[in-house]
């Protein structure tokens, strides 16, 4: 069987979750990565970029960007990986196995938000450096080779598209993006020269099914639970999906002096019911799912002035797929309620429909073992931001590892991981990889 048909094997029997196994190896409670060193690289990398009261802002393609990258491919080059940087910008070490076998891919994205934390995407960078440190010190061979991912531009600060590396390496994004533009006029094919790349040949950085045997991602929760439960590993069960609507309540602008009360068409008291609906129906289902109105646009916005329009986004998200749409039309028809009470009209319009990605349970299963052979606890819990691995769960198994934030702080100078949960992360990613590597079986 050829390596590219046997890996299709593996990835259609590790999707259903009934993959073949090699017998379990023998575990250790003994750590593996060097705390030290892994904090080390963290504080260096938060220099690129480091605004005055805390954090950075090192937004993806960027001068600062570029800087930051050239220190980590440095930390790559170092330990001995082979360095290919795709298309699209993503940067990929690659470190050979003892056999002809597909990949095991992981890493992360080291951009951020405009005053963002130095945690955020680092974290699972460059604890992926620290894996493949580990294994040249004890000299461990894999049987698959291993390679470390740095996604490009995974927050979408610069473009406007968020998960955009990883994103055009799934294939879902093409190349009709090298012509988009960014706030200084900069196409997005301008920046890919920057970057000593071909924009012609982006479709190139598109990641061939059967590639990869398996994808991991280490990242911070970025939400309260595991901080608050004190639990240091989150087995993430998948990618919630994200559904966005821009809305826009019609109504009649009017003398705010003259017209009476029970004749007014008032498109802001309208478009205020409907936020609190959105709240309402969230909270009406048990579960996790959250939802968001970001903010409000109204006009003519003059004091004596009876609002006319009023337009503002709304945000669904949740793990379930068939939940958000339900929850949505729940919404729409308390959006009518209040239409016929006001006597306005609302419109909505689709914007973003990014569906769940699921965490393949193979995968997590390895996870969990990891944890408990390294001492430590976890909890099965979705990721309730965006990640790349929601991506490339379209080409290959996924799985993520999560630790905690204090406090829940995430996109802020305030984000915090201590250097202990940072170290038990790589640790697990570390017995991940060599489970999977054991285990997968063509």
């Amino acid at each position: 069987m050829s390596n590219y048909r046997s890996c299709m094997v593996l990835f259609c029997v590790l999707v259903a979750g009934a993959a073949t196994f090699l017998p379990a190896q023998n575990v250790s409670p003994e750590r593996h990565v060097n705390s030290r060193r892994l904090q080390s690289t963290l504080v260096k990398l938060s220099e690129y970029g480091r605004n005055p009261d805390g954090g950075v802002t090192r937004l993806g393609y960027s001068e600062t960007d570029m800087a930051a990258r050239e220190y980590v491919i440095g930390l790559m080059k170092d330990a001995g990986l082979s360095i290919r940087i795709d298309p699209a910008g993503n940067i990929f070490g690659y470190r050979d196995g003892s056999q002809k076998l597909p990949v095991i891919l992981f890493g992360s994205h080291i951009d951020s938000v405009v005053h963002g934390g130095n945690y955020d995407g680092d974290v699972g960078s460059l604890g992926a450096i620290e894996v493949i440190r580990a294994l040249n010190e004890s000299s461990t061979k894999t049987r698959h080779p291993l390679e470390v991912v740095i996604w490009t531009n995974e927050e979408g600060n610069h473009f406007g598209i968020g998960t955009l590396g990883s994103g055009v390496a799934a294939g879902i994004i093409g190349p009709e993006i090298r012509e988009r533009k960014d706030e200084t006029g900069a196409t997005f094919a301008e920046w890919l020269r920057r970057y000593d790349q071909d924009p012609a040949k982006l479709a190139d950085a598109r990641i061939a099914q059967g590639r990869l045997a398996a994808s991991l991602e280490l990242h911070i929760e970025q939400g309260p639970n595991l901080y608050e439960k004190k639990i240091p590993i989150g087995v993430v069960q998948g990618i919630v999906a994200v559904h966005r609507w821009n809305c826009i309540v019609s109504g009649t602008a009017n003398h705010a002096g003259t017209t009476p009360m029970n004749r007014r068409h008032d498109a802001l008291a309208a478009a205020s019911k409907d936020v609190l609906v959105v709240r309402d129906v969230v909270l009406s289902e048990t579960g996790t799912q959250v939802g968001n109105v970001g903010f409000m646009k109204v006009e003519p916005g003059a004091p004596n002035v009876i609002p006319g329009r009023a337009e503002f986004p709304v945000e669904l998200r949740d793990l379930d797929d068939a939940k958000v749409v339900r929850m949505w039309e729940h919404v729409i028809e308390r959006f009518r309620q209040a239409d016929k009470e006001d006597g306005v009209d609302t419109r909505c319009e689709s914007t973003d429909d990014v569906k769940s990605a699921r965490a393949t349970p193979a995968i997590k299963a390895a996870i969990r073992e990891a944890a408990e052979a390294a001492g430590l606890t976890s909890v099965d819990l979705p990721s309730f931001a965006g990640q790349d691995s929601q991506n490339v769960a379209k080409i290959a198994p996924m799985g993520m590892i999560f630790v905690p934030s204090k406090d829940g702080i995430s996109h802020s100078p305030r984000e915090y991981s201590s250097p202990e949960d940072i170290a038990n992360g790589a640790e697990v990613l570390y017995r991940t990889v060599l489970l999977l590597d054991h285990r997968l079986n063509p």
